[in-house]
């Protein structure tokens, strides 16, 4: 199953800290560096690593970091070819700050990723057509996503749809088109307005969108794990405990490595449970694209 990730490339320009300043306060960093990101490309970059077919529609800047971004697809042989170049425009950038204790905040300026539109989504379907899976987030223009999800519908694509981040303004009929609905607990806590701090709210506040037409919801929890609610069911699949370094695009890697599971063997449960552990792994490295493995790497950690 060939898949495509029609969403958001960034850079991101990522400084470590002991503890995250004050109002008004500088503190020096203990660590820097720029790497490329963007919740699309992470999705796509972790799937790609572990054999999967991918074919990355975004837009990127006519800027360096656009170009960087072009190399960085294809080193990971992710098919380019619905990659957009837009004129007169910076790339996505992502300012992130990350704790000791591996929590992050991030500040996005979204770039060339405002420049994917509907009529790219049209001028492409002869490829997009061939792929059996689609997976969206958020950091493009909603109409985009909204283009996507009728395309897929119209020819029989499998939807993923991570909607990150939250936006109140997301249409929830348009959404219930979706086959896989993927929020982190805050995010959901945002788009229902309900409380997470345990996981039966969480499991509660899922059940709300499944109440309202969503088929399989799928929250991702961090170190409390994953859950899965549907009108028939609710399962939760428990994380690895790790020494967390960097949460940074831990939930892209749970995504990447959940779609390309699931385009192998069409089991969601399983495919949930081998992206919980391949998530675990990202976060006891440092960095979001650098810190997911490949199929060694992960193979590895699996037997270890």
């Amino acid at each position: 199953m060939k898949i495509a990730v029609i969403g958001s490339t960034m850079m991101d320009i990522v400084s470590y800290t002991d503890t995250m300043p004050q109002a008004g306060e500088t503190r020096c960093v203990s660590g820097f560096h720029i790497a490329s990101g963007g919740k699309g490309a992470n999705q796509a970059i972790a799937a790609a690593k572990l054999g999967a077919d991918v074919v990355m529609m975004t837009a990127v800047g006519d800027d360096m970091f656009g170009e960087q971004s072009l190399k960085n697809f294809r080193k990971n042989h992710i098919d380019t070819s619905l990659v957009k170049t837009a004129e007169g425009t910076s790339n996505g950038i992502a300012t992130i700050i990350v704790e000791a204790s591996g929590q992050n905040r991030i500040l996005i300026n979204p770039g060339a990723n405002e420049k994917l539109c509907p009529a790219d989504i049209e001028a492409a379907g002869e490829a997009l057509a061939e792929c059996g899976l689609f997976v969206l987030q958020l950091e493009v223009p909603l109409e985009t996503v909204y283009a996507a999800i009728r395309f897929a519908k119209a020819h029989g694509i499998k939807v993923l749809l991570n909607p990150a981040p939250a936006s109140r303004e997301l249409s929830l009929e348009m959404a219930c088109q979706c086959d896989f609905f993927v929020p982190n607990e805050t995010e959901l806590s945002i788009l229902v307005d309900k409380p997470v701090d345990t996981v039966e709210q969480v499991r509660e506040a899922a059940k709300s969108l499944v109440e309202r037409g969503l088929t399989n919801v799928i929250v991702t929890m961090g170190s409390r794990g994953s859950l899965l609610v549907t009108a028939e069911e609710t399962q939760l699949v428990p994380s690895l405990k790790v020494d967390a370094v960097d949460s940074t695009g831990a939930g892209d890697a749970f995504i990447g490595c959940f779609v390309d599971t699931y385009a192998r063997t069409g089991d969601v449960l399983g495919s949930m449970q081998r992206a919980s552990k391949y998530a675990a792994l990202s976060v006891t490295r440092k960095g979001t694209q650098d810190s997911y493995a490949d199929t060694e790497e992960f193979a590895a950690f699996l037997d270890a």
